[in-house]
């Protein structure tokens, strides 16, 4: 019987990769837990060795710390037991952009884009080389919405979603499996960290129900897993009108309508 393959999961100390970390653990999955808070992973940790027979491991690392980034890389390329792994930790943003400081842009940019980068990257080549592995990247719907107004976190989405998108195409082929997971709003702690009252926003979704039907598509192998979307046609359809502007963009000239009048 073949052993389950090690889950590293980061933002792993509460809400959805708390989460993650339960359900992995159920089926069967060592840890590695990745976040700032080691109090609060050591608590989890030792719940998930008693409650699941599963071996656990904290890692204590700062994201936007280079050091600590290089550290959990590291970790990524040299562990083979490692064949999963959840980019979990990101910001939110409160608040419109002219009201953001360069310092809340630089962390944001380097917790939401740089690490979930960086991670991937350094797990990818292990994995293309062993034929077998996955890499979960959690999104968010507010990175197709900008009429949602927290402008900088929705481009940081944005460009999970490229990511994933990109690097399902180059790794799929060698046998990798990359997900992108677009919650909409979840009951997790990153909203108060942000300032935000969740008790303003109408619908919010327990985070319990996030991760389970985020790993339903997991276990199908979807490529894009957006829990909230009820119709899911409306993907399919963007998706299918994305390419056929693909299929439409011809570069030798500019489109009729740019060009000068006589």
């Amino acid at each position: 019987m073949t052993t389950p393959a090690t889950v590293l999961i980061t933002g792993a100390s509460s809400g959805i990769g708390a989460t993650y970390a339960e359900r992995f653990a159920r089926r069967g999955h060592d840890l590695v837990l990745v976040a700032r808070d080691k109090a609060r992973l050591e608590t989890l940790a030792e719940r998930l060795r008693k409650d699941a027979g599963v071996a656990v491991e904290v890692l204590q690392a700062d994201l936007t710390n280079s050091a600590d980034l290089t550290a959990v890389e590291t970790r990524l390329r040299v562990d083979s037991r490692i064949g999963i792994l959840i980019n979990n930790a990101g910001l939110a943003q409160s608040g419109s952009t002219v009201q953001q400081s360069t310092k809340a842009i630089e962390r944001l940019i380097a917790l939401n884009i740089t690490a979930v980068t960086r991670l991937a990257a350094a797990v990818a080549p292990r994995f293309a080389q062993s034929g077998t592995g996955s890499i979960v990247n959690l999104d968010s719907v507010v990175g197709f919405a900008p009429e949602f107004g927290m402008t900088i976190y929705g481009a940081t989405k944005a460009y999970v979603l490229f990511l994933s998108q990109g690097l399902n195409l180059e790794l799929s082929p060698k046998g990798v499996y990359v997900q992108a997971v677009l919650p909409a709003a979840t009951r997790t702690e990153i909203w108060e960290r942000a300032g935000i009252d969740l008790n303003t926003l109408s619908e919010v979704m327990d985070v319990e129900e996030l991760v389970d039907a985020a790993l339903v598509g997991f276990d199908r192998r979807e490529l894009v897993t957006i829990p909230p979307l009820h119709a899911a046609g409306r993907w399919d359809a963007l998706d299918q009108a994305r390419q056929g502007l693909l299929s439409d963009i011809r570069q030798a000239h500019a489109a009729e309508r740019y060009q000068a009048q006589a």
